[in-house]
């Protein structure tokens, strides 16, 4: 039986709730663990599936419980469980699998519905094709090394939107398919209202028409199907 961990990043549920946008789409048992408050998966007890959410926390600055979520997402890995990193959460996994050359702050951030192209067709991402998609991010990763890692998707600011650790079920993501416009609205009023950098970025994108195409749809339903290795 199929069973999801979610690692809830976020620092202020308030204006973000990746688990609910991430369990809005993906249809598994699950439970959530919030890192921030010291709650960690024991992955002893069958979970099969892996989420690692997106976060308002920088991984160039990391929080402290970063160090323990590197640990479990190495033991994941070591597990063969499928596993999910968006934003925050992509950039944590390369830190886990790659090391800290690999994440570094964007030379432009991306705020707002973005076009990514799928540049490699994927088990998890779908076929080759250009799409639109929700982004909010400050920090990017960088440099992986072509014999461990297949990068999957690109976009105009960003060359690592997607990638995949070769011959594993382990993928991350750059933007945020999960997030739907009324909460892409709901984050970027937050973070207007926190004084967030790039306000002016922030406020283009809140003024901007929602271009969204869906991707989450085709992610959440082939992320569902994969089973772990060996199971």
């Amino acid at each position: 039986m199929k069973k999801l961990a979610i690692l809830d990043n976020s620092l202020w549920p308030e204006i973000y709730d990746p688990a609910g946008h991430w369990t809005e789409f993906v249809k598994l048992p699950y439970e959530v663990f919030r890192a921030e408050d010291g709650e960690f998966p024991d992955l002893e007890e069958g979970f099969t599936h892996l989420i690692l959410t997106g976060s308002e926390a920088s991984i160039v600055n990391p929080p402290a419980w970063v160090e323990k979520e590197v640990e479990v997402v190495r033991r994941a890995v070591e597990k063969g469980l499928v596993v999910l990193g968006s934003c925050f959460g992509h950039q944590l996994l390369a830190l886990a699998l790659a090391g800290r050359s690999h994440v570094r702050r964007a030379a432009r951030p991306e705020i707002g519905w973005i076009e990514v192209e799928i540049i490699q067709e994927d088990p998890l991402f779908g076929q080759k094709v250009k799409l639109w998609v929700f982004s909010s991010h400050y920090d990017e990763v960088c440099g992986l090394e072509e014999e461990k890692f297949q990068v999957i998707a690109r976009s105009q600011y960003c060359e690592v939107q997607a990638f995949r650790l070769k011959g594993k079920n382990v993928w991350g993501i750059q933007a945020h398919p999960e997030i739907n416009p009324a909460n892409a609205r709901r984050l970027l009023t937050g973070m207007l209202e926190r004084n967030f950098a790039g306000r002016d970025l922030i406020e283009k994108a809140l003024g901007s028409a929602v271009k969204d195409s869906g991707w989450i749809e085709v992610i959440s339903r082939h992320f569902s199907e994969l089973d772990r290795a060996g199971g």
